[in-house]
């Protein structure tokens, strides 16, 4: 048998605590506002790497945010309206495929990171007159940013804003995927978003790369 209505509301309620209260955990000295930053899109041969960073509020109560990954399409898309209408802040980076091949997808990531925490900081001091005060990134650290930062392993599946981050950068990036698979048809862009599976390398083969398609990603592959 399932669990019963009660049973899922309290196990949502349950992994909620634990992902608030690490954020909490957080809040000691002079830290306030707490911001969780995640990526999605390192590992496709096509389209951009894109990355959120969201500061939520204390009393930040709705249920369901997890590591993107553990979520439907449908559920993410939800959850993604709610924390962007709800955070105290958020923003978003990307760089495109060309960034991508000329700098490589981990420089080409941290820029990213970059745009989005900087982007975050500045609506939080529109909205509070303050900035974020510390960065958690998932399995990351950034040179020179004027911002305290901590890179925790699993983070999406540890923090709650880095998981609530980690479904904004997936929603963002997921709608431009789709929206490509209208302008490049062959490769089931709508599907895959991206990521190398039989139907896009059949896409590839019999029409080659698109001016999205990462070529530092198919170099070992195909001889372009």
């Amino acid at each position: 048998m399932g669990m019963t209505k009660a049973e899922r509301e309290e196990k949502l309620k349950a992994r909620h605590d634990e992902l608030a209260g690490f954020d909490k955990s957080q809040k000691r000295g002079n830290i306030r506002f707490v911001a969780g930053t995640d990526e999605v899109g390192r590992g496709p041969l096509a389209g951009p790497v894109v990355t959120a960073c969201v500061v939520l509020p204390d009393d930040f109560d709705v249920l369901g945010i997890d590591d993107s990954k553990k979520l439907s399409e449908k559920k993410r898309t939800e959850l993604d309206a709610v924390i962007r209408e709800n955070a105290l802040a958020y923003g978003i980076g990307m760089r495109d495929n060309k960034r991508i091949d000329e700098i490589n997808i981990l420089n080409a990531t941290r820029e990213a990171m970059r745009d989005a925490v900087l982007a975050a900081d500045a609506m939080l001091k529109e909205r509070t007159g303050s900035g974020i005060d510390l960065v958690m990134f998932d399995a990351i650290e950034l040179e020179n940013l004027p911002i305290a930062q901590v890179s925790l392993i699993k983070g999406d599946a540890t923090s709650l804003s880095i998981a609530a981050a980690s479904i904004v950068a997936k929603v963002c990036r997921d709608t431009m995927m789709i929206e490509y698979a209208n302008e490049y048809p062959y490769y089931a862009f709508e599907k895959n978003k991206g990521y190398g599976t039989a139907a896009h390398y059949k896409g590839i083969n019999e029409h080659g790369i698109t001016p999205i398609h990462r070529k530092s990603f198919l170099k070992n592959i195909y001889q372009y």
